[in-house]
């Protein structure tokens, strides 16, 4: 059983007066960052099919997809060069975390055949 005991340090309380170097803001908007980097290094198609999901919704949220359902025809032609470059870009975060996830599961295997193999060397 383990019991907790306390450690003696050599740091101590703040100084009277002094400032914390800790900014709420941004020290947490870095800590955001960094676990919005490590979701897309440990669950890239997780990662990459949320942007692809928000691109392909926001494509068919262009008001030319709705007057084009209602009236077969397109009014505006820069608004459905828009919505077609949102498509495409939707599909191509769709692939690219299909890619990157299967590459990271290679990357996972070999680590772990890499540490199976330090087993057998000690046991020979």
């Amino acid at each position: 059983m383990r019991t907790s005991a306390e450690i003696v340090t050599r740091y101590y309380a703040r100084p009277e007066g002094s400032a914390s170097k800790l900014k709420s803001y941004r020290d947490g908007a870095r800590i955001l960052a960094f676990m919005g980097f490590l979701f897309k290094e440990v669950r890239p198609f997780a990662f990459f099919g949320v942007i692809g999901a928000a691109l392909f919704m926001a494509a068919f949220g262009a008001p030319i997809i709705v007057e084009y359902e209602r009236t077969g025809l397109v009014p505006r032609l820069p608004t459905a060069v828009l919505a077609t470059g949102l498509v495409l870009l939707s599909w191509l975060s769709f692939v690219c975390g299909l890619i990157l996830d299967s590459v990271s599961r290679g990357r996972l295997e070999a680590k772990r055949l890499a540490y199976l193999s330090l087993g057998q060397r000690g046991s020979a």
